[in-house]
């Protein structure tokens, strides 16, 4: 399956960003894809990416003024983690995981994904990106990894929650919601289908969002400042349990390529002052997985 030729390449020049970012900063959720050559795609996936090496999210990272990574692995490798362990043990320290397992997983198995990194388990219920996993299964799993003190990340679309919301609500960890659960811009934060989501987070403690992949959410287009409502909303609420990520390098975008400096330079406008830009790059991501 080769790439979709209407998916774009990475921006390959982002700007310097004119925001610098606290010393210790973390970008909490990106990806490495590959290379393809020595970490083969999975053959079952839904979509091929261009290759994303560790060396060049590193070179990005330190570019943009951040100091560590949340490496999260990608559909497109399945159940094999073996780019994201590999980049997580080239980091030196600077950079944890977020793993793709299922239910056959040993213990043994987990101790040594622990030991190299791995600090969480990725579910995506986006249809067009992967096939759901069973609920019973997503249970068993998350109670193979709650003694680890892992969390469960899921990704899933803002109509979709109401149906999940029972099932994440059930689980004996930390619940760590992609991109704010995808909500629809157009609508505004005022609608009942945002209010779920901000009731959700309110009502239960173990809830984290990342407020990131403006890109993914805007009607408006660059710098997304439409998506920027959304974002304050849930940081200055929850200050506590939020992270914030690139996403670099931008799988499946179509019509334009984000600039990298462009997001970092959105993060004053929904964490205006430097108390919570310290809480969202900082304080949250060290505690949550490097603590």
């Amino acid at each position: 399956m080769p790439m979709d030729p209407t998916w774009l390449v990475w921006h390959q020049t982002p700007k310097k960003p004119a925001f610098i970012p606290p010393p210790g900063a973390v970008d909490a959720h990106c990806h490495v894809f590959g290379p393809e050559a020595e970490f083969p795609f999975a053959p079952e996936r839904k979509y091929t990416p261009c290759d994303a090496s560790k060396a060049q999210l590193f070179a990005l990272r330190d570019y943009l003024g951040f100091s560590r990574n949340v490496i999260v692995q990608a559909t497109c490798h399945g159940k094999d983690n073996r780019a994201t362990v590999d980049a997580v043990k080239a980091s030196n320290g600077m950079a944890k995981g977020v793993a793709t397992v299922g239910e056959e997983i040993t213990t043994d198995e987990l101790k040594q994904l622990n030991e190299d990194g791995i600090r969480g388990v990725r579910f995506n219920f986006l249809r067009r990106l992967a096939d759901f996993t069973p609920h019973d299964v997503l249970r068993r799993i998350a109670d193979k990894v709650a003694p680890f003190g892992w969390h469960i990340v899921v990704y899933f679309e803002a109509p979709d929650l109401p149906e999940l919301r029972p099932l994440f609500d059930s689980l004996p960890t930390d619940i760590v919601v992609d991109h704010m659960g995808r909500p629809d811009v157009a609508l505004g934060t005022d609608h009942p289908q945002f209010g779920a989501f901000v009731d959700w987070m309110a009502s239960n403690p173990r809830v984290w969002s990342k407020v990131s992949c403006p890109e993914r959410l805007s009607v408006a287009g660059p710098p997304y400042d439409d998506v920027v409502p959304f974002q304050r909303a849930i940081v200055e609420r929850f200050p506590d349990r939020v992270l914030w990520g690139t996403d670099w390098p931008h799988p499946n975008l179509k019509g334009h390529m984000v600039d990298d400096g462009v997001l970092v330079d959105q993060i004053p406008k929904f964490a205006a002052s430097a108390e919570l830009q310290q809480k969202l790059l900082v304080d949250n991501p060290m505690r949550l997985y490097w603590a």
